[in-house]
């Protein structure tokens, strides 16, 4: 018994090992620009093969079928297999799925095949393991070629370089199609394409010999560090039309379709760090050739008007990359924040044009103010140094205005130190002191210094309380904060008369926050019957408080409609004259 089941296992064990069914292929890794061969193999002629769905791969030719069968010392062998040609769609390991077959009322499954798809690798001939699935004499391996043409190599931090990405082709084969499987990435660059309007075939010499090319793609760089930076390659897939050995009825060779993966391959790009000698201390990354000024738009004006402080550079260099100096002005002078403008263009040479800040400021009293030179630093590629360009010292002459008390008793004190300090070396009375000394103990400075705790207490108690009072009245702050955006926005609408929305957005706001200031109101309860009302019972004429009112409902509707330049300057000085009227007729009231 025992041996009859031994026979049987034996002769299913040999059954067994006649089926075969499985996937081989060309190659476990490769290239997301290369192609992979696959052959489902099978030594017994089955039905019904399914192929796998290929998830993560384009097939490019295929299936094509093989099949054999032979007769050795009176026994039969027989092979079948489908074959296929594919290309990568993305890098990353990607699984091929079981291809079915039955046979003999039963189905059988090949294992599944693991691919390893890495970056693409260097242009060159790609020798298959099992041929080439198209009969051609003209090869695309050898007749196509992307490159990535780099302007420097070995740059400083902020210097631009060009990146150009050219197709070369020959002349016997044609492109039908093409897109972009891998995007180039610049890691530590900043970086922007130069747009390509039409792609035009130009004629040009590749390794020695004459070749077709089109420019793809234009990038320029900016290393933003120091050290090896790598630039991942870009890679194409493409539909290419290649010459045959074969020939139609009237004897001209035909044209068969292709498809072709190229890379331009990665690119290290060694960055220099700038120098540290001779770094200035305010330098903030300015590299190129630049003109720096700074340059006022008036330098004598009255208390209450403004005047526009510019902060200008212009030239070539990385432009968008570094920040400009801000001004330093006395603190009779109220500053607002920069309005930042900028005229840059990016060609494929680097960046060229001008930016700068325009600072309002509002003089607060009468008198002279000096605004002290700016520097501004760069590193000159030219000549491989940093410069340093410094404005000249601009003064400004406020003629009108309230004077600055604080500064008249300061300077008051200065004179009479002066005064007095003339002649300290002549004495007008001798004063003799005796030889012994009295005591510490008990005398005048003695008990000064005991009981002058005592007498300050009082002193710090009185100025801790007012400093209290001030900061609890929020009513009073309120009003102070209101007045002061009141100004700003009354100054921003005078350099917006270029300009008829934003012009009317600042002139509406400066209104409203005068209103707050001067009726002690909030925003929702600026109706036009309690605005009436209020200005009325301050002491404002009726014809002005209708002006202003008309003036404010106005502004929402200038600012879509048609409006001339005259227009705009006739509301400005219009909202002047109303606001100086009511600050005259309300300050009667009170």
């Amino acid at each position: 018994m025992k041996r009859l089941v031994l026979v049987v296992f034996l002769i299913s064990q040999a059954l067994m090992a006649q089926i075969q069914f499985e996937a081989r292929v060309s190659k476990n890794t490769l290239g997301i620009n290369e192609r992979l061969r696959i052959d489902f193999y099978m030594n017994f002629d089955g039905d019904n093969f399914n192929e796998p769905n290929f998830d993560g791969f384009k097939v490019i030719a295929g299936p094509s079928q093989q099949v054999s069968q032979s007769w050795v010392n009176g026994k039969s062998s027989f092979e079948k297999m489908y074959s296929y040609y594919l290309v990568p769609n993305h890098k990353g390991n990607i699984v091929i799925k079981s291809a079915t077959i039955e046979y003999d009322g039963k189905l059988y499954k090949t294992a599944p095949v693991k691919i390893n798809v890495t970056d693409a690798v260097q242009q060159q001939q790609q020798q298959q393991q099992y041929g080439d699935p198209n009969d051609v004499n003209v090869s695309a391996d050898n007749n196509i070629y992307l490159v990535a043409d780099i302007s420097n190599t070995n740059p400083y931090i902020n210097e631009p370089i060009t990146v150009v990405y050219k197709l070369y082709f020959s002349y016997n084969i044609g492109i039908t199609n093409w897109k972009e499987l891998n995007k180039p990435k610049y890691n530590n660059f900043w970086s922007q394409n130069i747009d390509i309007k039409q792609l035009v075939a130009e004629e040009g010499q590749f390794k020695g010999e004459k070749y077709r090319y089109v420019v793809l793609r234009k990038t320029i760089l900016y290393p933003q560090k120091s050290g090896k930076l790598d630039i991942e390659p870009l890679s194409l897939d493409m539909d290419v039309q290649l010459p045959s050995n074969r020939r139609d009825v009237y004897g001209r060779m035909q044209i068969t379709n292709g498809n072709k993966r190229v890379s331009a391959g990665s690119k290290t790009i060694t960055v220099k760090a700038l120098p540290e000698v001779g770094k200035p201390a305010d330098f903030t990354g300015a590299v190129g050739k630049f003109n720096f000024t700074v340059t006022p738009s008036k330098t004598s004006l009255k208390n209450g008007e403004s005047l526009d402080l510019v902060v200008s550079v212009a030239g070539k260099g990385n432009m968008k990359l570094f920040t400009l100096p801000k001004p330093v002005v006395p603190n009779a002078l109220e500053m607002y924040d920069a309005v930042h403008t900028d005229n840059i263009e990016t060609p494929l040479t680097g960046m060229t044009g001008s930016m700068s800040d325009s600072y309002s400021i509002v003089p607060q009293y009468k008198g002279s103010y000096p605004i002290k030179p700016i520097q501004f630093s760069y590193f000159d590629l030219g000549s491989k140094s940093y410069k340093t360009i410094s404005s000249p010292e601009i003064m400004i002459d406020v003629l009108e205005g309230p004077t600055d008390t604080r500064a008249d008793s300061i300077g008051g004190n200065k004179q009479k130190v002066i005064a007095q300090s003339q002649f300290k070396y002549v004495k007008t009375k001798t004063e003799l002191t005796a030889i012994n000394e009295d005591n510490f103990l008990g005398s005048n400075l003695f008990y000064g210094l005991l009981f002058a705790p005592f007498l300050l207490l009082p002193i710090i108690i009185l100025a801790k309380k007012k400093k209290e009072a001030i900061d609890s009245d929020v009513f009073g702050n309120r009003i102070k904060a209101n007045n002061k955006l009141a100004k700003k926005y009354l100054s921003e609408a005078k350099k917006q008369l270029a300009n008829k929305e934003p012009f009317y957005v600042a002139l509406e706001k400066a209104m409203h926050n005068f209103l707050k200031a001067k009726l002690h109101i909030e925003t929702s309860e600026m109706s036009k019957e309690n605005i009436q009302e209020l200005l009325l019972n301050k002491g404002a004429e009726p014809t002005v408080v209708a002006d202003f009112i008309n003036l404010t409902e106005n502004c929402e509707f200038a600012r879509y409609a048609p409006a001339s330049s005259a227009t705009i300057q006739e509301d400005f000085d219009k909202a002047v004259m109303i606001i100086s009227i009511l600050e005259k007729q309300m300050s009667r009231k009170v």
